[in-house]
This record gives structure tokens, sequence and C-alpha cells, in this order.
């Protein structure tokens, strides 16, 4: 009789994700039982959450380990990236219960989503199999459908989650469609035995079943980072999504998306460069230009910052053609900062907007700098950090991506990022422009600050320009993350 052999499991590799998980179907139950009308303390509960499980995760640190057979890894790389969707969750959460009330849809529902997207984000990150990533993006998607349409009783938020969906699905079928090729090709889906049997077996580009199968996995990865020409969910998305879900999206999953990116297509397909390095080259200036140059006519704050998110992944995407260890560790860096800078500059919005979200137009900012000071200066910030102005850590952060790109050899790249950067502080400049050399329209007398808003304001400015004085500790730990 054949022995039947159970493989180690080692759970400490998901123990954060474990964690997450927990925390997220506790509160599900809570939010069922627990009687009331406010729900901030499940929001609370939320925060607690992440905490523990932000313990779990850097306590990985330097120590890399391997579970489920190879399919999940635990080392610096996933842990940096971690660190970032733990950290856009936590602030998301800060600033979503005051929305929440002010729109009349403050189910508590929204917080195990948020938790939930995370778990998938997380497992993205961590995944070395291929069915392992995708199964941490249908975790994802499932929660962002649902975050996206969350306020029932408005037609923008029912449209955005539905367009949402529809494009979502449809860019899953490409991402799937390229793995299943890539594995009929090479026999596995752990991404370092693809590269192992490419090598092995002597494939390249010549073999059309690989080569179909990297094309459609990096339009569905491009997809998920809002690259063009496959960009055009995102505005209207965006638009239409609860604020505060348009701050965790525009960052949590973009972050997930180049995680796994990077781990398939430089760990797997390393052999492939030359194929891919083009492609990512082409989507890098694209989706820089069409961000910018679109962003530049936009009177909805949203809608403008929403094609300011699509500029800011094709600087990123830079940083991939780059495929050194200076834009790698680039790549790092700024999804860290652009966390910060990105969700601050939303907290704002949220201050700014009023019920129905109503309030979002750029000239609807006239006079807020002289109304309130210190959160005008807070958006300045912001805007100057998203702009790449020094001494925020947009600019660090940009400055290294180019760096990658010159070290390359891809001069040129650098120079359209640099000029597609140059153009973008005319739409950052027109905010602030408004804010404090047009007439005042308004008193601005809605605008409330909660403990929650402060703290998030204050974690937003400090990640702006902490990283921005003082690079070199958290270049370091980009660098050190590295699995190259």
């Amino acid at each position: 009789m054949e022995n039947i052999v159970i493989p180690a499991i080692n759970m400490a590799v998901i123990a954060p994700e474990v964690i997450l998980s927990l925390f997220a179907m506790a509160l599900l139950l809570i939010n069922v039982f627990v009687k009331g009308e406010s729900k901030a303390y499940l929001g609370y509960l939320s925060i607690a959450g992440i905490v523990v499980t932000l313990f779990s995760v850097v306590s990985g640190w330097g120590c890399p380990a391997e579970g489920f057979s190879g399919t999940i890894v635990q080392d610096n790389f996933a842990i940096f990236f971690k660190v970032i969707f733990l950290i856009a969750a936590a602030m998301s959460i800060l600033i979503t219960d005051r929305y929440l009330e002010r729109e009349g849809c403050n189910q508590g529902e929204i917080y195990p989503l948020i938790l939930f997207a995370t778990v998938g984000m997380m497992l993205m990150a961590a995944g070395t199999d291929l069915m392992t990533i995708f199964l941490g993006l249908e975790v994802l998607s499932v929660s962002l459908y649902i975050l996206a349409g969350f306020n029932r009783g408005s037609l923008k938020s029912n449209e955005a989650g539905l367009k949402y969906f529809l494009l979502g699905a449809f860019s899953t079928g490409f991402l799937l469609y390229g793995m299943a090729l890539t594995y009929g090709a090479t026999g596995t889906t752990k991404v370092a035995k693809i590269a192992a049997f490419i090598a092995q077996a002597g494939i390249n580009s010549s073999n059309l079943m690989l080569l179909a199968g990297m094309l459609l996995m990096a339009t569905g990865f491009a997809f998920k980072v809002a690259a063009a020409p496959f960009h055009m969910w995102t505005p209207d998305v965006y638009e239409g999504a609860p604020t505060p879900m348009t701050a965790f999206m525009s960052v949590g999953p973009k972050a997930a998306g180049f995680a796994a990116f990077l781990r398939v297509f430089l760990v797997a397909l390393p052999a492939l460069k030359a194929e891919w390095t083009w492609l990512v080259w082409v989507l890098a200036v694209l989706t820089m230009t069409i961000g910018n140059i679109t962003a530049l006519y936009q009177q909805n704050i949203k809608r403008m910052l929403a094609y300011s998110s699509i500029a800011h992944a094709g600087y990123v995407l830079v940083g991939f053609v780059a495929g050194n260890a200076v834009g790698t560790a680039g790549i790092l860096f700024y999804m860290l900062s652009y966390a910060f800078m990105n969700i601050g500059a939303f907290a704002i919005i949220i201050l700014v907007g009023k019920k129905g979200e109503e309030n979002n137009n750029v000239s609807d900012y006239a006079g807020f700098g002289y109304k309130h000071p210190i959160l005008g200066i807070a958006m300045c910030i912001f805007l100057f950090s998203l702009a790449g102005i020094p001494p925020a850590a947009g600019f660090i952060g940009k400055f290294y991506l180019f760096s990658g790109a010159i070290q390359a050899g891809y001069i040129w790249l650098a120079v359209i990022g640099v000029l597609n950067s140059a153009a973008s502080v005319y739409y950052y400049l027109r905010v602030m422009v408004f804010m404090y050399f047009k007439e005042s329209t308004e008193e601005f007398g809605w605008v409330k600050l909660s403990p929650a808003f402060i703290l998030c304001l204050l974690i937003a400015v400090a990640g702006v320009l902490i990283p921005g004085v003082l690079p070199g500790v958290f270049l370091d730990l980009a660098q050190k993350a590295l699995f190259m």
C-alpha cells in the first residue's frame, strides 16, 4: 500500500493574512449582532487588527521562509509591500467614518471589505505561484467591486461599481488565459520553476505559446495598475466611488499589481526580457503622457487625481523598464511615498466636499488656503510631492526611478519622464492658485476636523516630508527588500 505523505505546512508564512482575515470575519459578526446607529467602533477595531497584523508582518523581516510547497513566500520584498498595503488601509479607514455619516451610507460592512481587500493584496505580493497570485487578485477584486459601488443611494457610485466589475472581469480573463498559456508552455505555475524550465529547455520568443502568455499577462497587470491604453475605467470609477475608497483604490491595488507584475516578469520571465522591456517602455510613455495631458483640462479634482494616478503608474513603469537594482528600489520607495501623498490629498478632498459629492471642482477651492491655513499647507505639501518638487518624498522617488533608467541606458525614456513630470506641475499648481489667489465664494464652515482625520493627516504629512528629507533609511530598506 502506497504511503500518503502530507507536506509540511508552515502556517507562520501566512500568519499576517490569517490574523487580518480573522479580524475581518469577527467584524462581520459584530456588525450583525451589535445594534446601533454609529459604526465608528468598527473602524477602531479594524485599525487594531491592522496594527496587530503589522507587528506580525515586520517580525518576519530578514527571516525568509516559504510555505505550502513553495507557492507563497515570506521575504523582504513581500513584507515591504505588505507594510504599504496596511498603511493604505489604515489611513483610508481613518477618513471613512466621517464621510459615510455625511453621505448617509454608514453600513458597517465597509470595514471588513477593506480588510479582505488588504488580505488579497498581501497574497499577491507574497505569491510565488501564478495560482496564488490569481487567488489574491480575486479576493482583492471582488472586495473592490463592492467598495466602488458601496454608496447604493448614489447613481455615480452604482455606475462605478458596475463599470469596474465588467471591465475588471474582462481583464481578469486576459490574465488567467496568459497564466494558462504559460503553464502550457512550461508545465509549471511556480515563478522560479518557470524561469528554470525556460533556461534549461532553451525556450525563447520563438515559442508562440509562451510569448502569447507573456503578452496576455502583461495586459492583465496593465489593467490592474491603470496603465494606458488599459486605463479607461480609472477616471469614471475614481470619480463615482466613495472618496475614501477612491483613495484606497488609487494606492493599495496599484501597489499590489506592481508587486505581482515585478515578481512574475523579473523572476519567471527574465529570458524574455528583451521582448517585454520594449513593451513596458511603450506602456510607460503612453501612460505618463496620456495621464498628464488629460489631467491638464480636468475641472473635477477627483478626475484630475485619477489621471494623475495614471501618470504616476507611468513613472513606476520607468523603473520597471530599467530592471536594475536602482530602478526596482525606486519603485518600492515610490509606492510607499505615493501612499502618503495621495491618501493625504484625498483626505482634504473629503473635508472640502459636501453631501452628494458636491464641491469637488478645482474652482471650489477658491480661498480655501486662507480660510483653513493649516489644511491649505497640508494640501500644498501633498501636491508638491505629487509634482515631484523637493524636499518632498515624491521628488526622491522620481529621482531614483529616472536614475535607474539612465543607468540601464534608457536615457530618452528618462527624458520623457522628466518632461511629463514638469508638465504635471501645471495642474497641481492650478489647485494652489485657486486656494490662495482666487476670491473665496465659500466660508468653508462645514470643514470640521475629527481626531481620526487629524491622525491621518499627521501620518500623511510625516510620510511625505520625512522620507523626502531623510531618504537614506527608506531607500536602504527598499534595497534590502529586492529579490534580485
